[in-house]
């Protein structure tokens, strides 16, 4: 099968190996798969991955133990887990200690013609939702899973109502939109007025970050910016004991100077991945605009130059199409 794969360097291979079948998995044929900023940051060393990369797809499932997943159309939770461990069983699997991460640890993933994950990973997509939306399902959860952190908006304790999203790529405008139909008044901080200019369509509040004077009043402070730069401006912006969610991974070996937590005492908290069937519900509902966020489609077999365009500033979601 056709396959871009990452082993020390980035290449397309139009004859990698179909994978091999396991127990309980389901075999994929992609139909679309998304690029973002993990796949950007395991080619400059994130997780040490090897083998073919992708997390964020659609997909016609060709085979599975459970026939009635069969020649539907899937998306797919991206951590593949063992449900024996005290995490699994405590109901923290997505923190299985023995996992295995789709695209990003011990797992190929979806940037290929086939892919495998076990049919319990997988999520039926309603008519609502078509190809393009579909491919946002996995990012958009993330951004719920900020909501579910911090509660709804009764249940936030007083003066941690406002909320600052720093970061205008891909998933600091999910997490915006989300955060802004969950009732939480929010801004969005970033460096391209051109990307910024998307937020008025959506009645979210932007800043650009050149007119931005960090003075330590932020209640909560949201970084998507993935860099260590974001982190340190999150330290510059929150309020003394106000609250800052950490979306962005990130491969560096800056030092950080972690005092302002201690001394401010603010706390932090890590956000990873969220509730699909919640992600599949808003797109459905038409409550997220991605549309917008798309930049750019292109086919697998330039996948190379689709990853160097996924990386420049100025480019939102770019789109493989297996076809």
């Amino acid at each position: 099968m056709r396959a871009l794969v990452f082993d020390k360097t980035l290449s397309f291979d139009p004859r990698r190996p179909d994978p091999p079948p396991a127990a309980g998995d389901s075999l994929l044929k992609i139909r679309q798969a998304g690029i973002c900023s993990t796949d950007l940051e395991i080619t400059h060393g994130y997780m040490q991955f090897r083998g073919i990369l992708g997390h964020e797809f659609v997909a016609d499932v060709v085979s599975s133990p459970n026939r009635d997943l069969v020649g539907q159309r899937v998306v797919g939770e991206i951590n593949i887990v063992c449900g024996r461990c005290d995490l699994c069983l405590s109901g923290l699997s997505s923190h299985c200690r023995a996992r295995s991460v789709l695209g990003i640890a011990n797992h190929d993933g979806v940037f290929a013609e086939f892919a495998r994950l076990p049919a319990a990973n997988l999520h039926l997509l309603p008519s609502t939702v078509d190809d393009d939306q579909a491919v946002f399902v996995e990012p958009l959860a993330a951004a719920f899973q900020v909501v579910k952190q911090l509660g709804n908006r009764s249940a936030v304790s007083e003066g941690r109502r406002w909320v600052t999203v720093l970061g205008d790529g891909r998933l600091g405008f999910l997490v915006a939109q989300v955060l802004r139909n969950a009732g939480f008044p929010v801004r969005v901080v970033g460096k391209h007025p051109e990307k910024l200019s998307i937020c008025e369509k959506w009645s979210i509040r932007s800043r650009l970050l050149a007119d931005i004077d960090p003075r330590h009043d932020q209640d909560i402070v949201v970084d998507c910016t993935g860099s260590p730069a974001g982190f340190e401006l999150a330290m510059q912006m929150v309020r003394p004991r106000g609250l800052i969610v950490l979306k962005s991974t990130m491969y560096a070996g800056k030092q950080l100077n972690l005092a302002p937590l201690v001394v401010d005492e603010i706390s932090v908290i890590g956000s990873r991945c969220g509730p699909f069937r919640e992600a599949i519900a808003a797109l459905s509902q038409k409550q997220v605009d991605v549309a917008s966020l798309i930049s750019r489609r292109m086919r697998l077999e330039q996948g190379v130059e689709a990853m160097n365009w996924a990386a420049m500033p100025q480019v939102l979601k770019v789109i493989l199409t297996m076809d």
